[in-house]
């Protein structure tokens, strides 16, 4: 399935718009990754340990939205968004990845 952020696809036609299309990932991080996180910014290395949840929460999220577009017949998803939330917590963050996009038949 072929995922753009652009409202189209240079040299094609759009035959179907199915709409809306999307997913979630929702990750929480306990006190343990933020203490170990908070040490390497103070010693300048980089959060590994976030950027792999960040990653697995967004692959996930895109995952959910191609398998509603395929459901509805589509081939494509334009106009793909993507947004991070931080929706706190008691032990730490929770981070909401969502992504949408609109299913389209070319």
């Amino acid at each position: 399935m072929l995922m753009v952020t652009t409202p189209d696809i240079d040299g094609k036609t759009v035959k179907k718009y199915f709409g809306i299309v999307n997913g979630e990932g929702l990750i929480g991080s306990n006190v343990y990754k933020d203490i170990f996180s908070g040490v390497r910014d103070v010693v300048g290395g980089r959060t590994s340990t976030y950027e792999d949840e960040l990653k697995k929460a967004r692959e996930l999220a895109l995952k959910s939205m191609e398998e509603k577009a395929t459901e509805l017949g589509a081939n494509a998803i334009i106009n793909v968004r993507i947004k991070y939330s931080n929706l706190g917590g008691t032990m730490g963050n929770t981070i909401l990845v969502s992504v949408n996009g609109t299913a389209v038949l070319y």
